[in-house]
């Protein structure tokens, strides 16, 4: 989905290198699975880790050439195929056809004029390939007794779309046949490409994404070839790295979260045609009609005829849709860049603030996320902030001062700011951090845009670069903001302007351009991700991601949960004891964290 990759046609077999004895290949496939399930490299020494892996893909790769299955002929001669498949099998193909949009790649363009909210396209769950469907396929005994494939329903779609690619009587073939044949993900990156994103955020990610698909690559080809239930698969014979690349990449840029039939739970599927739509800024108009069991979806806005249908895949940053959509979205109003901050345990005045903090239902360590448009920060990090740079008797006040737990729903409203100083430190240190942050890059924003206007660059260096670019320009604006932000309030200082008060009417109200911008911190989700529960390509979790929801879910990340760590509480009223401050009864949730220092990582 998105900007759709580029297109390499290939003849099956051709090119074919010298035989490779089984045992030969098992040898490398061992070493490969060996070097991808090793320690963490220390810090520093990840890139140097990627090319050692790399090298050792590359060699498997060259001793695989030629045996890869692949179609005749390009996708689009495919396309036809396609509509006439879903039209016997119940889907809505009279308002649209698939179509080439340049850059962008293929979509769907109207055939005549659609409404806003107008329901232009079904597909029914027999069209669906899903993890019931892998289960109920050949891979479904290998499946049952596998217990990487139970956990991560990605993989097994990736798997299952494999198998039934080399199966002459699969219903799917329509569909397999119509999806791209290489695409844009960092896996099909050359090694000088990557490089580009050294120093970036999103590096780690892609590394990570690299290292994982080989490790499950050389895991499943040992499985495929040794265990029982794997005797019937075609994967058997047949099973390249390009193979697999190729599947997780249509299952990472396609893959969606359905309900099961019964409604009870949710289930991973790729969605035929629908799939076809590239995205822009909007609103999810995607749902699941249980009742006729089938995907629906409204139109986003008014499309005159011979227009290209657009759909939005979610609040996805750039970082994301490279990585797992494989195009860079310039007018992304979704932009931003993590940063991570903490409370040093170190510090003297810890418990009081991990208290704070864990009232308000916010770490004391967290990956927040500075954002493309004004205000850079989220009520939550604003919060954060707040607390971070309060004094001992600030804390005393959000503790045990009049209105105390009132007092804690405010924290995340710019309007009830904690004292001017405290404004001036928190904008002063945002200032400071995106600063020197924006030093840690190689190259400036100047030097990244003389590159773009290059015109040889490579479809994937320049993605690489845009996306560096971006997070600079978010980080600019922070800084710039901070720097605002901060002489408004020493303003307001030099001035003796009074501290706005609230009002009882006004105590759940926070700060946000959200819909659900109304609702006090602990009762939102937050959108930061806690150290420790960092959304990652790999075998604990997704490695397939996607950005599209139906039935009205989103799935952007679990919310954050608190333990409660009696030791930091005791901490806390110690600290209160020892000032002469009488505590309040009732059991306190706290996080206990690792992180030391308010740093990124």
């Amino acid at each position: 989905m998105g900007k759709k990759s580029r297109v390499k046609t290939q003849k099956s077999g051709s090119g074919s290198s010298a035989v490779v004895s089984p045992k030969e290949m098992m040898n490398l496939i061992s070493e490969l699975l060996q070097k991808c399930s090793s320690a963490t490299p220390s810090a520093g020494k990840e890139w140097e880790e990627y090319i050692q892996i790399r090298g050792l893909v590359e060699k498997i790769r060259k001793k695989q050439k030629g045996l890869s299955v692949v179609f005749e002929g390009s996708r689009q001669d495919y396309f036809s195929d396609l509509m006439s498949w879903a039209q016997e099998y119940g889907a809505s193909c009279e308002c649209f056809t698939v179509a080439n949009f340049g850059a962008e790649g293929y979509g769907l363009r109207a055939t005549k004029d659609i409404k806003a909210e107008e329901l232009f396209l079904w597909i029914p769950r027999k069209m669906l390939m899903t993890v019931e469907s892998a289960q109920n396929s050949l891979l479904g005994p290998l499946y049952n007794q596998d217990r990487i494939m139970q956990a991560m329903g990605n993989v097994t779609l990736a798997l299952h779309l494999l198998c039934e690619r080399t199966n002459p009587e699969s219903p799917w073939l329509p569909y397999i046949r119509s999806l791209p044949q290489e695409y844009d993900t960092p896996l099909y990156y050359q090694q000088d490409e990557v490089q580009l994103l050294l120093g970036t955020q999103a590096v780690q990610d892609v590394l990570s994404q690299y290292k994982n698909t080989a490790r499950q690559y050389a895991y499943f080809y040992k499985l495929v070839q040794t265990h029982p239930a794997a005797n019937k698969l075609a994967l058997k014979d047949c099973f390249t790295f390009d193979d697999y690349r190729w599947a997780v990449s249509s299952v990472m840029t396609r893959q969606n979260q359905i309900p099961t039939e019964d409604g009870s739970r949710v289930t991973l599927a790729l969605i035929p045609l629908w799939d076809m739509c590239n995205h822009t800024n909007g609103l999810i108009t995607t749902g699941y009609n249980l009742e006729d069991d089938r995907c629906e979806c409204v139109a986003l806005q008014d499309y005159k005829e011979n227009e290209q249908i657009y759909i939005f895949y979610g609040t996805r940053s750039n970082a994301e849709l490279v990585i797992h959509n494989g195009f860079f979205f310039q007018d992304n109003a979704h932009d931003r860049v993590k940063i991570k901050l903490g409370v040093s345990k170190s510090e003297r005045l810890y418990a009081m603030k991990a208290e704070v903090l864990a009232r308000a239902g916010i770490p004391s360590s967290c990956v927040f996320a500075l954002h493309c448009n004004e205000p850079p920060i989220s009520a939550q990090l604003l919060a954060f902030l707040r607390v971070f740079c309060m004094t001992e008797e600030e804390l005393k006040d959000y503790l045990l001062g009049e209105h105390a737990i009132n007092k804690i729903f405010t924290l995340g409203n710019s309007e009830f700011p904690v004292s001017w100083d405290n404004e001036i430190k928190l904008w002063t240190f945002l200032e400071t951090r995106a600063t020197l942050l924006l030093q840690t890059y190689k190259t400036t924003s100047e030097e990244d845009r003389s590159m773009l206007e290059k015109p040889d660059l490579s479809v994937h260096s320049r993605v690489a670069i845009q996306l560096r670019l971006a997070e600079k320009q978010i980080l600019e604006k922070t800084s710039a903001s901070g720097q605002a932000k901060r002489l408004h309030f020493q303003k307001k200082l030099e001035e003796g302007a009074p501290i706005p008060r609230y009002e009882e009417s006004d105590i759940a109200l926070l700060e946000n351009s959200d819909a659900d911008a109304k609702l006090p911190i602990i009762l939102r989700k937050l959108e930061e991700v806690e150290e420790g529960q960092e959304i990652e390509v790999g075998e604990d979790s997704h490695l397939l991601n996607r950005a599209k929801v139906l039935y009205g879910l989103e799935a952007n990340g679990e919310p954050v949960l608190e333990e409660n760590k009696a030791k930091v509480s005791k901490d806390v009223h110690s600290t209160l004891d020892s000032t002469g401050s009488s505590t309040q009864k009732g059991e306190r949730n706290v996080a206990d964290r690792t992180e030391e220092n308010p740093k990124e990582e």
